[in-house]
Parts: C-alpha cells; structure tokens; sequence
C-alpha cells in the first residue's frame, strides 16, 4: 500500500470515527431529552403499578434502560410511551413472577401523596388506593393505565398484549370489587350516604 493509500485510509478511519461519535452523541441528546420530559410521567405510573416508591423508581430505572438499548430501533418516535409503558407493566409482572416463585409479598404503607388533601375525601382516596393495590396484578394494571393514565382500552390492550374485550373483563371486575368494597366499609358507605 503507497503512502498516499495509508493516509486515505487513516482519513476515511477518522471521518467514519467522527460519524459514529457524533450520531451516539445525537442519540444520547434524544434520550435525555425524553427521559427529562417524561421522567416523572413514568416514576408515577410504576409506583402506581408496584405501591413503593423505591420499587417505582427501580422499575423505571430497568425501563429506560431497555428503552436506551432499543433506542435507535424504535422507529416510531410518537409511541415510545406506549413502549415504555409496556416495558414497565412486562417488568412489573416479571418482578410479581420471581417474587411469588420465592414468596415474597410486599405489605409496606402507602405514603401520603402532598400536603393539601381535599375536605371531602376524609380518607375515601387513600381507603381506594389501598383496596387498589390488592387487585390481581392485571386487574391492577388495567385500573391504573385506564383512571391514571386516561388510556383507551385499545391503547391499553396493546400494552397488556391482550385483547380489548379482556381489557373491558379486567376492569368491569376490578371495578365491581371496589364498588363491593365502598358498601362493605363503614368509611366509604357513609360518605356515599351523605352525598345522596
């Protein structure tokens, strides 16, 4: 190879070398700007799905760090919180599996959300939210991607990946329990009495 073949190659070398720096750069741009904008969108979603705060933030740790992996295959840009979301249910799941392989079960407290608690709730949204997180893990899921994340039941099956129809079963069931609740305790019975 003549010097001239030496330098063109070491050039060629440095601009190929160069392109691929500056498109891991773009890429990692892309990434912190989405996990910035959408960071505490998804730490709600896995506390609301796992019921721990420590547990939430090490579900969307996983997420996004599978999303980072897969970034550069995500064509469609408008969906990757369908995709994210799906990673954090699929997770989730996969944490309850190895967790009841080992029977382990978790039975922490529900932190209080804010300071300012509305005068009408006296303990009604945190009595829910404590009958929530004992729904079957579908069920549970359902509820929070459908009333926390205001999903459609299509956007949801998709997540679940199963159909619309056991998306409609899962919450027609979970909410029928909860109604069933709301009558069996004093607290939750009272406060609908009073609101008729």
């Amino acid at each position: 190879m003549s010097a001239l073949g030496v330098i063109e190659s070491g050039v060629v070398g440095a601009v190929e070398a160069e392109a691929r720096r500056s498109a891991k750069d773009v890429k990692d741009a892309e990434f912190e700007a989405y996990m910035a904008a959408r960071q505490s969108s998804l730490l709600r979603t896995a506390y609301l799905l796992t019921g721990e705060r420590h547990s939430a933030e090490d579900l969307v740790q996983t997420a996004l760090a599978k999303l980072y992996l897969s970034w550069d295959k995500v064509r469609r840009r408008e969906h990757l919180d369908g995709y994210v979301r799906k990673i954090l249910v699929n997770e989730n799941n996969s944490l309850w599996r190895l967790a009841w392989r080992r029977k382990e079960f978790t039975t922490g407290e529900v932190p209080e959300h804010g300071s300012v608690t509305d005068q009408h709730d006296h303990g009604e949204r945190s009595a829910l939210w404590e009958f929530v997180q004992t729904l079957p893990r579908r069920q549970r899921a359902v509820i929070v991607l459908r009333y926390y994340e205001d999903l459609s039941e299509a956007e949801i099956a998709e997540i679940l990946g199963i159909s619309v129809g056991t998306v409609k079963s899962q919450a027609s069931r979970a909410l029928a329990a909860m109604r069933q609740r709301v009558h069996t305790q004093p607290m939750l019975a009272k406060d609908r009495e009073e609101e008729r």
